[in-house]
């Protein structure tokens, strides 16, 4: 699993977590509230891991180390 989020994409993930969770909190129950909290959850640990499953099909990374290897 090569890395292909870069330092902005993860930290903009980590950021729009607290959000989320926020809101589903409020949102005491019901499936919006299970949804938002799963969001988060994958936002989080793809953030944390620096991989996007769903970057990867499509070759797209916002990885800088990656790009410059590639074009290199």
């Amino acid at each position: 699993m090569r890395r292909n989020m870069g330092g902005i994409d993860r930290a903009l993930r980590a950021f729009v977590v607290a959000p989320l969770l926020v809101i589903g909190g409020l949102l005491t129950s019901g499936a919006l509230a299970a949804v938002l909290f799963a969001l988060a959850a994958v936002m989080l640990a793809t953030a944390a891991v620096g991989f996007c499953p769903l970057y990867a099909p499509f070759g797209f990374s916002t990885c800088p180390a990656r790009e410059a290897k590639a074009r290199g």
